[in-house]
Formats: C-alpha cells, sequence, structure tokens
C-alpha cells in the first residue's frame, strides 16, 4: 500500500520562534488514523527562529533523532553532553529511563530540521546521546543508514527494530531501496519531488508504504530524501 499525504494536510502550530508541522499526532493536533507507523511515533517538521529553541524538557522511554536540514541545533543535556549539530547531520538520543535537554539555535538565521520519534523495543535503560556528520554527496544515488538499530549499518544506534536512512538524487535518477513486507516504511523529501508508482510525493509531503518489497523513487528534480523503516509496533 501507498498513502501519501500532502504537506498542506498535515498538523499546524505557530508559535512564531517555532513553526511547526506534525505528520503524526502531536501535541494539540490529534489525528486518530495518524498515531504512528509502525514504531514510528513521530515526525515533526520545524522551523525555529534565530536565537530561539526549546527549554530544558525531560522525555523517557523514545529514540530521538534530529535531521537538520538548515542551519544548526545545539543540545544541552543533563548527563553533561553539549553539541553542535548543523544541516544535513543527525543527533541521537535515546531517552532510556529518563533525560532532561534543551535544543537552542544560536544562530542568526533559522533552523530547519526534521525531528524523527521511534518507540524503543524495551523501556527504561541508560539514557545517551550522539551526533555524527553525514556529508550529503556520499548518499549520491543511494540511501545510506543514518541511525539504526542494526549493529552492520554502521550508523548512529538507535535502541529499536528500525532505521532512518538519507538520500539524495538527481532529477531523472531512478533509485530502488529493498525492504521486507513486515516493515512499515515513511518517506519524505526534504527538498524536490519524487514518483512512487505513477504518483507525486512533493516536498515535505509524507508517502506511507507497508507490505512491500522494494520501494523505486524517481526525481522530478534534485531531491534530497530521508525515508524511515520499522518493525509493527507489539
Amino acid at each position: 500500500m501507498l498513502d501519501i499525504r500532502p504537506f498542506a494536510s498535515l498538523g499546524h502550530a505557530d508559535h512564531g520562534w517555532l513553526d511547526a508541522r506534525y505528520h503524526f499526532s502531536f501535541s494539540d493536533y490529534h489525528d486518530r488514523n495518524r498515531m504512528h507507523w509502525g514504531r514510528l511515533r513521530v515526525w515533526n517538521d520545524d522551523r525555529i527562529a534565530p536565537h530561539n529553541g526549546f527549554g530544558a524538557h525531560p522525555h523517557r522511554d523514545m529514540e530521538i533523532i534530529t535531521y537538520v536540514r538548515t542551519g544548526a541545533i545545539t543540545h544541552e543535556d543533563s548527563l553533561g553532553n553539549r553539541g553542535r549539530t548543523e544541516a544535513g547531520d543527525v543527533q541521537v538520543m535515546s531517552a532510556g529511563s529518563g533525560i532532561i535537554h534543551s535544543e537552542f539555535n544560536r544562530d542568526d538565521e533559522a533552523t530547519t530540521l526534521f525531528q524523527i520519534w521511534l518507540i524503543p523495543d524495551e523501556t527504561g535503560g541508560t539514557p545517551s546521546w550522539g551526533t555524527r556528520p553525514f556529508p550529503r554527496h556520499e548518499r549520491n544515488g543511494r540511501f545510506v543508514p543514518l541511525a539504526s538499530g542494526f549493529p552492520e549499518d554502521n550508523a548512529l544506534p538507535i535502541r529499536t527494530r528500525g532505521r532512518v536512512l538519507g538520500a539524495t538524487l538527481k532529477a531523472g535518477e531512478t533509485l530502488t531501496y529493498e525492504t521486507d513486507r513486515s516493515m512499515f516504511s515513511y518517506l519524505v523529501p526534504a527538498t524536490g519531488s519524487v514518483e512512487i508508482d505513477g504518483r507525486t510525493v512533493g516536498h515535505r509531503d509524507g508517502a506511507a508504504l507497508h507490505d512491500v518489497e522494494s520501494i523505486t523513487l524517481t526525481a522530478l528534480e534534485d531531491a534530497e530524501i530521508v525515508l524511515v523503516e520499522s518493525a509493527a509496533l507489539r
């Protein structure tokens, strides 16, 4: 199955300093048909104004992946971690038994990012945080694991049966990603647009796929793609 979720249909909240779009139910946005997709629980598309951000707040029992599209985000947490993640790079926070953190745009330009939450295999555990650069040119024409619960992927580790992948395509280029029918896949073009099974997935639209053995994309224009696949939620 393929369910395309146009950007205009997403949940929306504009707080001035934060302009957020919600692919799944979050905060004051509730849609009983968009509660999760496999273990994928949250996909927020955020624009954070310069010198603004999220003050210290708690999380637990969630794998939180931040994919920075433009600008940068600075993280601080109760474990003493502090780090800056720039455009094209990824940070992962395993909230585990509990962590308090903040995320700020310290720069003079707006930051745009995807924040993706995956439900962990097990609750509890020691919280952790990490960041890693993933140069866009290394993803040309192929999907590269950015965060993964599968050690063989050589990506930032997460504690769930799932992975976050990134790819860049030139206009007219086609890419096939092999998956399996048990996995739930969700794809968003961070830039550009693609075609799947003759249907267009536009810039920042969502595409939910399940019960497929492969996903074939054709770039309608230069495109940067983020894909999450995860196991069923037990």
